[in-house]
């Protein structure tokens, strides 16, 4: 079973492209008769889902659809429905639904579909048009008639349902023969996706942790993300790290120090120097030698610079420019050559891009202004935001182009000659790869003035006629060292070939055989799981480990309570995950919470399930009987890491069957070592846990070894199938028998009450 979809599903929505242009038309009767309007369907119930859950190992947004009238209407029987939904959404010919093939959906629209199963198809498509795009969807009939559950994937909440709403409307104007615009709906779903997700560099690094199993938490609205869990976490903000010194972020923010710094060390920058006014700016360019260079000494992303100056007027402007943009200016000699921005890596140069200046040709008509639109703002690769490689040059907006233009005798609304070539932009533009070209002279002092800052991750800014040939021998220099460089260049260069740089970060933050993963152990079911969860927890302290626990008796760090009340919930789960001392996470996992919220993390070293009891309660999520909670419960052994552990109770033959599920081993425990499932299992070489003699017996295959003893005394309160399964989970972590009989003589049964 592929990791990150559940089987049995009634549809599926496909990846595929989304930008079709042309109307596909359902096939369907002509000239359909009129229908009476149809009430609207109701959406009862919506919750996200953040974790892994009984439909998908992702988070998603659950609704609990009241299809009313609708239900006696499928798509068949609605006259017009299918070519108006089709003319108003034409990709949906690409979603395959459960047919499997192009085509799959609209095959069940011709057929006869319900409109639950409908919305979630609208939803996902709208969700492909706002530009992200997902390929999963469900929806199920409840017990009820006429109410389904309809799920898809998103993953962001406010982005989800925001197209929730949208495909709501789309769907209704649908059925009802009512206008709706698509472009404005999808525009509302985008401004959501605009406003929710990473920007393009934090994507990139969370992408590359992602395709190496490593986890990661949103930890604020923006691009604050940590990287792994508990103890072993690392943290990221954009492209600064938690290893990212906030006095090397300072000196790379002053770069007069910069300078100074890096000329210590041999590396080539241009001379320079700090003035208070117009006329030390002047006298400052008369002593370096004209021409030259103003900049602001805090400045960055390229603001208040501007180059080439050679009079005094020229620098009179470039001083207020650069005023305007910092607390100090520097004057520097101006190095002739193009911009290039190489990116340094844990002391690497793992991508460089290079810049170009931005000409237009005067045509005797059009203004500066207007050639600007037709000659460079045309380009597809330029735009507003970060998906495009260039931005948009606004000629009276950007204090850098009024002044190259102020130079030129020129204004934005001036119209230059026909034939007459205008420098519009000198910098700016840095998005042409040049990685491979990198002489490594040039790779050498870059990384250097990385170290010499203190960055771990710099973005250095060289000045270089050619950057395959070394600096010194054609007056080359870096004139920049940057804390949290953009990434966007290297990722979607407009020319040349993306660069993995999300994946050079990740290697810098974690060593290959590290996965940013605490062990974690889940408990479910409902008979003893706080117990077994204390205890385990317990059994992980006396080892020596920082342990975190979150059950209905509190939430623990380490042997004190710090929060009382019944902490089995995803908060508290999450608490623990985020929490850097925590070198161990226990969590019990209600079916109640698994249904409301999912599990708190995506992958656990061990999971243990008891039973399949509770259905009673749980009505509310339409769950009935003990056979629809395998379905819940299974969720905690379907995200048992592949060198994890599943704990399974062989007293209950269906928790046992769960063991089929799990990608990693399994260990069985059961009062009665003579339970046919227990022997089988033995039988085949695998671990098991059983009560002999009063005492614990931990087996693998034929091999025995005794265990803790524990039905006299005050343990003997607890049912051995309790303390079977926490033993099988304290083995499953690799607790030596002797500490968890140790473990167990002073194991408090009620809690101690701390503060």
């Amino acid at each position: 079973m592929p990791h990150g979809m559940r089987p049995g599903a009634w549809c599926q929505g496909a990846g595929r492209a989304h930008n079709r242009a042309s109307v596909l038309g359902c096939p369907g009767a002509s000239s359909p008769p009129k229908m009476s309007k149809k009430n609207d369907l109701q959406l009862l119930r919506i919750n996200y889902l953040r974790g892994p859950n009984i439909w998908t190992y992702r988070p998603v947004l659950e609704t609990w659809l009241d299809l009313g009238e609708l239900e006696d209407h499928p798509s068949h029987l609605l006259p017009g429905f299918n070519e108006r939904l089709c003319a108003l959404l034409p990709a949906l010919e690409e979603h395959h639904c459960g047919v499997g093939e192009r085509g799959g959906f609209l095959q069940r629209l011709r057929e006869g579909t319900w409109c639950g199963h409908v919305l979630e198809h609208v939803v996902i498509e709208l969700l492909n048009l706002a530009g992200m795009p997902t390929g999963f969807g469900q929806t199920r009939s409840t017990s009820q008639r006429g109410v389904y559950r309809m799920v898809f994937r998103a993953r962001e909440e406010q982005v989800a349902r925001a197209a929730l709403a949208e495909g709501h409307r789309l769907l209704m104007a649908a059925i009802n023969d009512e206008a709706f615009d698509v472009a404005a709906a999808v525009a509302r779903v985008r401004e959501q996706v605009d406003d929710t997700y990473f920007g393009p560099s934090t994507a990139a690094i969370v992408g590359a942790a992602t395709e190496r199993g490593i986890p990661h938490i949103r930890l604020n609205d923006g691009n604050l993300v940590q990287l792994g869990h508990g103890a072993r976490q690392r943290r990221i903000w954009t492209a600064e790290t938690d290893r990212t010194s906030a006095i090397a972020e300072g000196i790379a923010g002053d770069k007069d120090l910069t300078k100074r710094l890096l000329k210590s060390c041999g590396v080539p920058v241009p001379e320079g120097e700090v003035v208070d006014s117009v006329e030390a700016a002047w006298e400052a360019a008369q002593d370096i030698g004209l021409p030259v260079a103003l900049k602001p000494t805090d400045g960055n992303h390229g603001r208040g610079v501007t180059l080439d100056l050679t009079s005094r007027e020229d620098i009179e402007a470039a001083y207020a420019y650069a005023d305007l943009h910092g607390s100090e200016v520097m004057v520097e000699r101006h190095v002739p050559g193009q911009e290039h921005r190489l990116l340094v890596v844990g002391g690497r140069v793992v991508a460089a891009a290079r810049g170009e200046t931005a000409w237009v040709t005067g045509d005797g008509r059009s203004t500066v202004s207007e050639l600007v639109d037709a000659q460079i703002n045309t380009d597809p690769r330029r735009g507003e935001t970060e998906d495009f490689p260039l931005g948009l040059i606004e000629t009276d907006k950007d204090g850098a182009v009024l002044s190259d233009l102020q130079r030129q005798g020129l204004a934005p609304d001036a119209v230059p000659a026909s034939g007459r070539r205008v420098l519009i932009q000198r910098n700016g533009n840095v998005a042409i790869d040049c990685s491979d070209q990198v002489h490594p002279e040039v790779d050498h002092i870059v990384s250097l003035a990385a170290r010499v800052v203190g960055l771990d991750i710099a973005g250095v800014d060289v000045v270089a006629e050619d950057i395959s040939r070394p600096l010194a021998e054609q007056g080359g220099a870096i004139v920049e060292v940057n804390a949290g460089p953009g990434l966007l260049m290297h990722l979607r260069p407009a020319e040349g070939m993306p660069r993995p740089v999300g994946q050079a970060i990740i290697d810098h933050l974690f060593a290959e055989t590290e996965s940013g993963r605490i062990p974690i152990v889940g408990v479910a079911g409902t008979r003893g799981t706080h117990t077994i969860a204390r205890l385990v927890a317990w059994l992980v302290h006396l080892s020596g480990r920082h342990v975190g626990l979150a059950c209905r008796d509190g939430l623990f760090l380490g042997g004190r309570r710090i929060e009382h009340g019944d902490c089995a919930h995803w908060e508290a789960s999450h608490r623990l995950l985020i929490n850097r001392q925590v070198e161990v996470a226990v969590v019990e996992n209600g079916a109640e919470a698994i249904l409301r919220d999912g599990l708190a993390y995506d992958r656990c070293q061990v999971g243990v399930v008891t039973d399949l009891d509770g259905a009673a309660a749980l009505t509310a999520f339409d769950i009935r009987e003990s056979d629809q909670m395998l379905k819940v419960l299974r969720t905690q052994v379907d995200v048992v890491l592949p060198d994890g552990v599943a704990v399974l109770n062989a007293d209950d033959e269906r928790v046992a069957e769960l063991a089929g599920l799990c990608d990693g081993e399994v260990i069985l425990y059961g009062v009665d070592a003579a339970t046919p499932v227990l022997q089988a299992q033995r039988a085949q070489g695998g671990r098991a846990v059983f009560l002999r003699h009063g005492r614990a017996i931990l087996a693998t295959g034929g091999v025995e070894t005794q265990g803790p003893e524990f039905t006299r005394g005050r343990m003997a309160e607890v049912p051995p199938e309790t303390m079977l399964a926490a033993i099988a989970a304290a083995w499953a972590l690799g607790i030596a028998p002797e500490l968890a009989a140790a473990g167990i003589e002073t194991f408090q049964l009620e809690p101690k009450t701390t503060h």
